[in-house]
C-alpha cells in the first residue's frame, strides 16, 4: 500500500487516506441578517467536489467563534444554531462520500473586519459592516490596519468560553475533527508571540505566560470535545523574523505542551503574524517545521506549503517527515487530485458510483 493511501487513526476515528483539505476561507457567506456566517450553496458545491475527488479528510474554512472574530464581514461563523443547521448539510454529504469532516474554529484578533480579497482585502469600517478589532495588545498588525483594543483578563476568559461554546456547536453540526486555528497572525498566534503581544500581565512576558491563553483554550475545547474525537492545533512554526517573534525552538517546546494537553494533530504553517518580512517559499518549503516536530515530540504532524506532486507528497509521508499531507491550492485547481494519485500510485480510494466510467 502506498503511504498516501494507507489509513490513518487518530484516537477512536479512521481516516481513509492521508491526502487532506486544509482551511481556506472562501470569503462567500451574508455579511449581514439572518444568515450572517452560515455555510451557503457556495459552500456545499466547494466541499462537496472534494469529497466525490476522494479527499480523506476536509477542514472547514477559518470559522469564527464569535462575530467579531470573523477575518471579513463574509466569512463563515458558529456561533448560533442557523449556523449549525446550514452546517449540517456538508457533514452529511461529505461522510456519504467517505471523507471525515473536520473544521477550523478561529479568533481574527487583530487582523479582523477586513474587506474580501479580490476587494483589496483593507480593513472596513461599520459603514461596510466592518467592527473594531481586539488584541492581546493595542498594535497593529500593519500601517494599513488600525490599531485594536486590548482585551481585559475578563474579556479574554469570555473568548475561551466562546471557542469552548463553538465546539459543541461544531459537533451538533456533525463534524468529527476540531481544529483550533492558532496561526497565520490571528489571535491566538498573537498571544503566543512576543512580536505581538507585549502585555506585563498573566497573559504576556514570559513562554508561560504567552502560551496560556492558548493553553486554557486547547483545554476548553477538549472538555467538550469527546474523547473519540481528535482535536488539531494550527500553529505557524515560524515567523520568518531574525529576532523578537516565535521560532521553530518555541513550536517543538509548544507541541510537547500541546499533547500534554490533549491536541492529537499539529497542523504545521509558517508566518502570518508579522508584515513585511521575507518568506522562502518553495516546494515544500515548510515541511521540515512539520518533520522537526514529529521527530523531536513524537507528535503526529500535517505538512502543507506548496505541495502539489503525487511524488512530492508521496515521499514526505514515506521518509516519515509527517502523516498527513494538506493540499490547498492544488485541490482548489483539481478537486480529484486524491483519485488521480490513486491511479498513478496504484492506491485504493472511493470513487462514487455515478463516477465509475473515469476509473
Amino acid at each position: 500500500m502506498t503511504s498516501l493511501f494507507e489509513p490513518c487513526t487518530l484516537r477512536e476515528l479512521t481516516i481513509p487516506n492521508r491526502v487532506w483539505m486544509p482551511p481556506m476561507c472562501q470569503y462567500s457567506a451574508a455579511p449581514e441578517g439572518p444568515e450572517t456566517g452560515a455555510p451557503t450553496d457556495w459552500h456545499f458545491a466547494h466541499y462537496a467536489a472534494r469529497a466525490t475527488g476522494g479527499t480523506g479528510l476536509i477542514i472547514v474554512e477559518a470559522t469564527a467563534v464569535s462575530p467579531q472574530g470573523r477575518i471579513s464581514p463574509y466569512d463563515l461563523g458558529i456561533w448560533n444554531d442557523t449556523q449549525v443547521e446550514a452546517f449540517r448539510r456538508i457533514t452529511r454529504f461529505l461522510t456519504t462520500q467517505g471523507t471525515v469532516p473536520a473544521i477550523q474554529l478561529a479568533h481574527a484578533g487583530r487582523k479582523a473586519s477586513t474587506d474580501r480579497p479580490w476587494k483589496g482585502g483593507a480593513p472596513v469600517g461599520p459603514d461596510a459592516h466592518g467592527w473594531g478589532a481586539v488584541a492581546p495588545s493595542p498594535l497593529a498588525f500593519d500601517d494599513e490596519h488600525p490599531a485594536p483594543t486590548e482585551l481585559t483578563a475578563d474579556q479574554i476568559k469570555d473568548v475561551v468560553g466562546q471557542f469552548a461554546a463553538a465546539a459543541r456547536r461544531a459537533l451538533a453540526a456533525g463534524f468529527e475533527v476540531a481544529e483550533i486555528h492558532g496561526a497565520h497572525g490571528y489571535l491566538i498566534n498573537e498571544f503566543l508571540s512576543p512580536h505581538s503581544n507585549h502585555r506585563t500581565d498573566a497573559y504576556g512576558g514570559s513562554y508561560e505566560n504567552r502560551t496560556r491563553f492558548a493553553l486554557e483554550v486547547v483545554d476548553a475545547v477538549r472538555e467538550v470535545w469527546p474523547d473519540d474525537k481528535p482535536l488539531f492545533f494550527r500553529i505557524s512554526a515560524t515567523e520568518w523574523l531574525e529576532e523578537g517573534g516565535w521560532t521553530a525552538d518555541d513550536t517543538v517546546r509548544f507541541a510537547a505542551d500541546l499533547r500534554v494537553h490533549g491536541i492529537d494533530l499539529l497542523d504545521v504553517s509558517t508566518g502570518g503574524n508579522a508584515s513585511g518580512v521575507r518568506i522562502p517559499t518553495g516546494p515544500g518549503y515548510q515541511v521540515p517545521f512539520a518533520a522537526r516536530v514529529k521527530n523531536e515530540t513524537g507528535l503526529p504532524v500535517a505538512a502543507v506549503g506548496l505541495i502539489t506532486d503525487v511524488e512530492q507528497a508521496e515521499k514526505i509521508l514515506a521518509n516519515g517527515e509527517a502523516d498527513a499531507v494538506l493540499l490547498g491550492r492544488e485541490l482548489l485547481r483539481n478537486p480529484s487530485w486524491a483519485r488521480h494519485a490513486a491511479r498513478e500510485l496504484g492506491g485504493d480510494v472511493r470513487v462514487p458510483d455515478q463516477y465509475h466510467r473515469s476509473v
